[in-house]
């Protein structure tokens, strides 16, 4: 990571360099222009792009709007480290599915999440879609979106319902869901290819790149203690394999593959890079179900994950516009 954070220290002066050769001499008297930067970019994506939890960083929009972007999450990362050459619009929004990015109007919640937590400010006036913010002048778009088509918190709160009880045995979740689980896999499917159709028609000329989802469950889920809330709460070894395996990991299979039927676009995995900090290691990038003192988390990524995204995101979007 550490070889992108010294490629753009290297990048700015070179920027500078090279508008300053290109700029006319200004005239006697006259007011020198603010510099603009060279591409516009545009940040789509559900609550793993826009921040939401508070480790990940404090909400910055005044008034609200509910979408909870956060000034650590990875799109603000990359503002602050790449703001010379990307101007960045960033819509994106918690609980947000791949439809409201594509064509719906989205009810942001916020942080009403009953039981865990009330928001005083609920309910927000809706959002428009997503797409709306993408033009014919936009250079590069970033997407992070699937889980929530997919339903993943509904089925982390069933799996965390159906263990109640279990005393950490079995896999109540995986025999009461599994057989669910393709059709929401298909519908993911078709919903992105429907969304990066209508991105490309928008704008002919982006660099579309879709974000993948970190690593939340590790291969060894016995670092998974039971009734932990600050992990999984009470989902039982064997659901959380069958979680990693059957429905987190396809997720980003199916992401990959929409991705891989269009010219413009590129699939950013985060997955491999994560595969250490899941919820149940020591230096895990993605938080629990809460954080002390107990905030709802609902297995988001915190700061440190969010830096991580950047990274991969940032040389991604570098090598998008030819800058390498």
């Amino acid at each position: 990571m550490a070889r992108f954070r010294t490629r753009l220290a290297l990048l700015g002066p070179a920027a500078v360099l090279a508008a300053a050769a290109l700029a006319p001499v200004q005239l006697a008297g006259s007011q020198p222009a603010a510099a603009a930067a060279a591409y516009q970019w545009v940040a789509l994506g559900d609550s793993y792009t826009a921040g939401v939890i508070p480790a990940a960083g404090d909400t910055f929009e005044v008034p609200r709007d509910g979408c909870e972007r956060t000034d650590q999450s990875y799109p603000q990362v990359i503002d602050r480290d790449l703001g010379s050459l990307f101007d960045l619009t960033n819509v994106s929004c918690g609980a947000a599915t791949i439809e409201d990015i594509t064509f719906r109007a989205q009810h942001p919640i916020g942080r009403h999440l009953p039981p865990f937590s009330e928001d005083p400010d609920y309910p927000f006036p809706a959002v428009p879609p997503q797409s709306e913010a993408v033009g014919p002048g936009t250079d590069v778009i970033t997407v992070g979106a699937g889980g929530n088509t997919l339903g993943f918190a509904d089925i982390l709160f069933r799996c965390l319902q159906l263990a109640d009880g279990s005393g950490g045995v079995g896999t109540p979740c995986k025999d009461a869901l599994a057989d669910d689980i393709p059709a929401r896999l298909n519908k993911v499917g078709q919903d992105y290819d429907e969304m990066l159709t209508v991105l490309h028609e928008r704008a002919p000329q982006a660099k579309i790149l879709a974000v993948g989802y970190p690593t939340v469950i590790p291969e060894d889920t016995s670092k998974c203690g039971y009734n932990n809330w600050e992990q999984f709460g009470s989902i039982t070894q064997g659901d959380l394999d069958w979680l990693r395996t059957d429905v987190l990991e396809p997720l980003n299979k199916v992401i990959e593959k929409s991705t891989g039927t269009q010219d413009t676009a590129r699939f950013v995995d985060l997955y491999d890079s994560t595969l250490n900090h899941s919820v149940c290691d020591a230096g895990k990038w993605v938080e629990g179900i809460i954080t002390p003192p107990a905030q709802p988390a609902v297995v988001h990524p915190n700061s440190r994950g969010h830096r991580n995204a950047a990274d991969h995101v940032e040389a991604a979007m570098l090598d998008a516009i030819g800058v390498n």
